[in-house]
C-alpha cells in the first residue's frame, strides 16, 4: 500500500520517505478554513498558505503588499481546518530578507500564533544564514528557487527562469546549499523541465514543481487557479480542473432572479 494512503498525519519525514519510494507529493494553496477543510479531506499532502493570498484574496497585483499579520490570520484559519496535511506558511516580503534575526522572529510568530508546521522562503545562498538560524529554533524550512515572485521588480518579468547556463548552474548550487543548510524540501517554480529533473536527481530532499516539468517529486498549484475561480492567470503550467467562476456566477444569477420573482423563499423555506 502506498505511504500516502496509510499515514494519518503528513510530516517532513513522511515527505522524505515518499521521495525515497518514488511516490509523488500533491500540494495546493489554501488561505481560509472552508477551503482548507475540503482539500484536507480530499487527501492533499501539503497545504501552502501562500503569499499568493495577496493576489487571489486581496486583489493586489503582486505578492509584495501582504503583511506578516495577514499571513498569520490566513494560516491560523487553515490550521483550524486541517487534520492530515502538512501546513507550510510563506514568510512574506520584508520579514526575512537581509536580516536573519528578523527572519527568526517572523518564523517564531508564525509557529506560535498559527500552529503551522513549517515556513517557506525564497532564495538560495542569500538566505542561507536565515535558514540556519530558523532551523536552530527547531522550525522546519522549505526553500523556493527559480521564479521567485517576491523579487518580481528585480527580474521585471514572470518569464521562465534559468534558461541560461549560468543561471541554471547557480540554481543547482543554491539547491545544494538549501539542502545542506537543512531545508526539508524546495519549491521549483517556472524553470525548464530538464533542469527540474537534474535538481530532483541531485538532491535528497523533495522538490515540488510549479511549471518545473514532470520529473520533480511533487506538484503545487494555486487553488483558486486550478478550480477556475480566477480567470486572468493562464500560464502554460496551469491545468484548470473546474470552472467555478462560471458555476458560482450562474448560481448567483439564479438566486437574484428567484428573489426578484418571489420564487425564493417558497412555502417550504419559511417558518
Amino acid at each position: 500500500m502506498a505511504l500516502h494512503e496509510i499515514v494519518r498525519r503528513v510530516t517532513t519525514h513522511v515527505l522524505h520517505e515518499m521521495k525515497l519510494k518514488g511516490e509523488k507529493i500533491a500540494m495546493l494553496t489554501a488561505y481560509d478554513y472552508s477551503m482548507a477543510r475540503i482539500i484536507d479531506e480530499a487527501g492533499i499532502d501539503i497545504i501552502l498558505v501562500g503569499d499568493s493570498a495577496s493576489n487571489v484574496m486581496a486583489g493586489h497585483e503582486t505578492t509584495l503588499p501582504i503583511t506578516l499579520d495577514q499571513m498569520i490570520n490566513h494560516a491560523a484559519a487553515v490550521v483550524r481546518a486541517v487534520n492530515r496535511a502538512l501546513i507550510v506558511c510563506d514568510l512574506p516580503f520584508g520579514t526575512y530578507q537581509g536580516n536573519s534575526r528578523e527572519a527568526l522572529a517572523s518564523s517564531i510568530r508564525i509557529m506560535k500564533e498559527t500552529g503551522s508546521h513549517a515556513v517557506k522562503m525564497e532564495g538560495g545562498r542569500e538566505i542561507q544564514e536565515s535558514v540556519v538560524r530558523i532551523l536552530s529554533a527547531g522550525i522546519p524550512v522549505m526553500g523556493h528557487l527559480g521564479l521567485t515572485p517576491q523579487s518580481i521588480h528585480k527580474f521585471g518579468t514572470y518569464v521562465v527562469r534559468a534558461r541560461e547556463e549560468g543561471e541554471a548552474k547557480k540554481l543547482v548550487e543554491d539547491a545544494h546549499i538549501l539542502e545542506d543548510s537543512g531545508c526539508f524540501g524546495i519549491v521549483l517554480e517556472k524553470i525548464p523541465a530538464s533542469l527540474g529533473k537534474t535538481v530532483s536527481k541531485e538532491i535528497k530532499i523533495p522538490t515540488i514543481g510549479i511549471g518545473a516539468g514532470p520529473h520533480v517529486d511533487g506538484q503545487v498549484l494555486v487553488l483558486h487557479d486550478m478550480l477556475g475561480i480566477t480567470q486572468e492567470f493562464s500560464p502554460r503550467f496551469l491545468r484548470r480542473y473546474h470552472n467555478l467562476h462560471a458555476e458560482i456566477k450562474g448560481a448567483v444569477e439564479t438566486y437574484i432572479e428567484d428573489v426578484r420573482s418571489l420564487d425564493f423563499p417558497n412555502e417550504k423555506e419559511q417558518y
